[in-house]
């Protein structure tokens, strides 16, 4: 690093892609990522290069992340991603700026996200989301580069010791049905619509258009989650008297891991609501689990702070909260910040 004048020049930040099939660039970048959550939030569970490689080749339905490694003097000093919808929202990227905990506050996570955000101009996207926890750091962060808060999500965790006892009314109007984790191509259209249920759920400050489920979409995420080594489960309600699906929850165990699961969606169709549906469906997951995998020890589950009816669900069923991130957005035409740091940004081709 040099002096000149009341200007402080950083070195030269060095931020390449790195590909699934880059083995080193991999580790690397889970090293970064795991620095950082160690620092930050020590109740995740350490990123794997088998989990990385999954994101970078499949992504959730078949839209997969792209990686960056930011180096600086030689070493690496943070990690992003960049994440687009190619079924709706076409106007938005997804930002992840992780900058190494010993590196912090020398402009690399700065370099890193005008990076991003100049990659997300270039494709015509008119804007860009930015996730951080909820702590000064992180807020301050997003404010200097013209980020507002547009949402607050949940992390929750269920320790998993036998089913909850809870004493529940059956809906006798309808079916609970557990689903095959290949959905029939005759099934998909009606499992699509199904899906759609989940826009209900609330947005709140963010400027996102409401997410475009397809039955080819639907393929798309269950051959994705497959590919990544998860095992779905997934329970559908059905309505007894038309056939009609009604509602579902979806909960995957990782397959590197099995001891770990995650819940996907659950959501229920606003024409079968009021019959406690949601907390059905997710009972019989977990039945399902305990049965077919016994070895589940924790299951985590995100919700945005408003969504109280799935939160009481999820405190009912032994749900607790771990951590608060909060979900913040900019237009691209928002100028760069500027301080009295700069560092000087180098492109590097992955090839």
């Amino acid at each position: 690093m040099r002096r000149a004048g009341p200007e402080v020049i950083l070195d030269v930040v060095e931020i390449r892609q790195v590909e699934p099939t880059d083995a080193d660039g991999v580790r690397r970048l889970v090293a970064v990522t795991n620095a950082v959550r160690e620092a930050d939030s020590p109740w995740l569970h350490p990123l794997t290069e088998h989990e990385c490689v999954g994101e970078l080749t499949h992504g959730w339905d078949g839209d997969p992340a792209l990686a960056f490694l930011a180096t600086a003097g030689g070493v690496d000093v943070g990690a992003g991603r960049y994440e687009i919808s190619t079924y709706d929202n076409l106007h938005l990227a997804w930002l992840e700026v992780e900058t190494a905990p010993a590196h912090r506050r020398q402009g690399h996570g700065s370099a890193l996200l005008d990076d991003l955000v100049a990659r997300a101009r270039a494709e015509g996207r008119t804007s860009v989301g930015l996730t951080g926890w909820d702590a000064a750091a992180p807020a301050g962060f997003a404010a200097r580069h013209g980020f507002e808060q547009g949402s607050v999500e949940v992390h929750r965790r269920i320790y998993v010791d036998g089913l909850p006892a809870l004493a529940v009314p059956a809906a006798e109007d309808y079916e609970l049905v557990r689903w095959p984790r290949t959905t029939p191509d005759a099934d998909l259209a009606a499992l699509a619509e199904l899906t759609g249920a989940i826009n209900d759920a609330p947005t709140d400050d963010l400027d996102v258009e409401d997410e475009v489920f397809t039955p080819q979409r639907i393929a798309a995420y269950e051959q994705a989650w497959a590919a990544r080594g998860g095992r779905m489960y997934r329970v559908v309600a059905r309505h007894r008297r038309s056939g009609a699906l009604a509602g579902q929850s979806v909960v995957v165990v990782d397959g590197e891991r099995p001891v770990l699961a995650e819940q996907h969606d659950t959501s229920v169709l606003a024409a079968h609501r009021g019959h406690r549906l949601g907390l059905l469906l997710k009972l019989e997951v977990l039945r399902w689990l305990a049965s077919a995998e016994p070895q589940v020890r924790e299951i985590d589950t995100w919700n945005a702070e408003t969504n109280r009816h799935m939160i009481a669900v999820n405190e009912l069923l032994g749900f607790r909260v771990l951590g608060r991130a909060v979900d913040y957005q900019r237009p691209i035409d928002v100028p760069p910040h500027s301080s009295g740091a700069t560092s000087r940004t180098v492109w590097v081709s992955s090839q």
